[in-house]
């Protein structure tokens, strides 16, 4: 992240001060952290990915007058408010295990493993309250030392990987990534497989839509698009068995 000039911009909301790393800026109260910031100069290189509040990239910490919490928010979602004070965390050093998911088995030896530290978990819950998406991590780091996968998974499943509850750990591990290896695990080797995703996978490979692609691939760029734009969409309420008319690509 980098400084450039302020960016003037007309705004009617009222202007309220934040602190941004140390410095103080005035900024409209409408604004999120993230816009706020842009208004302010900043210029974002890193730790801005999607804005939608999915990717994880944007986790900011920041304080309050006169409240000793420690709160966090995603840059791209949490609105200013009247002299926060915040920093950003672009990127947070966390260790990250590699292993082989042909060959890894899915059982709670192979986590340990690969994330030993995972059993020095003291059960504090500092992971769950810096969690900006409401996750419960304590649960589900209880779930895997149980063994118990998909628990884990549903538990862990709005994870986004922002990183924070790694920053506030007692016992120094990357819950976040020690989750993802469980639902690689469970989605890979335990949970049922869909009967329809492998008949599309035995269609493809028998060439179903080597024609279709070919195709597509020898039309110019302006009937491509005409193609896309005139295509068959699903409606915004549909039944769970609706099928476009066209049933030749499916």
């Amino acid at each position: 992240m980098q400084t450039t000039e302020a960016t003037e911009v007309k705004v009617e909301a009222k202007l309220i001060p934040i602190y941004i790393m140390g410095q103080k800026y005035e900024v409209p109260e409408t604004l999120t952290i993230m816009k706020a910031m842009e208004y302010s100069g900043f210029k974002f290189i890193r730790g801005c990915g999607c804005r939608g509040g999915i990717c994880g990239a944007c986790g900011t910490v920041y304080r309050l007058p006169g409240d000793y919490h420690i709160r966090v928010g995603l840059a791209c979602q949490t609105v200013v408010v009247p002299d926060m004070y915040l920093t950003q965390i672009p990127f947070y050093p966390a260790n990250r295990a590699v292993y082989d998911m042909e060959t890894a088995l899915p059982e709670l030896a192979e986590v340990q493993k690969k994330y030993p530290e995972l059993f020095r978990c003291v059960a504090c819950n500092a992971c769950t309250k810096v969690c900006p998406m409401d996750v419960p991590v304590l649960d589900y780091v209880s779930a895997i030392k149980q063994g118990d996968f998909k628990k884990a998974m549903e538990l862990s499943f709005d994870c986004i990987q922002c990183g924070l509850c790694a920053t506030r750990c007692m016992a120094e591990m990357a819950q976040y990534h020690i989750a993802q290896m469980v639902r690689r695990l469970y989605g890979a080797k335990l949970a049922p497989q869909p009967k329809h995703a492998a008949e599309m996978v035995e269609q493809i490979k028998n060439g179903k839509y080597t024609d279709m692609l070919a195709d597509l691939k020898s039309k110019e760029l302006d009937e491509l698009k005409k193609l896309y734009t005139e295509r068959e969409s699903e409606p915004h309420m549909s039944p769970e068995d609706w099928k476009p008319q066209d049933t030749s690509c499916l």
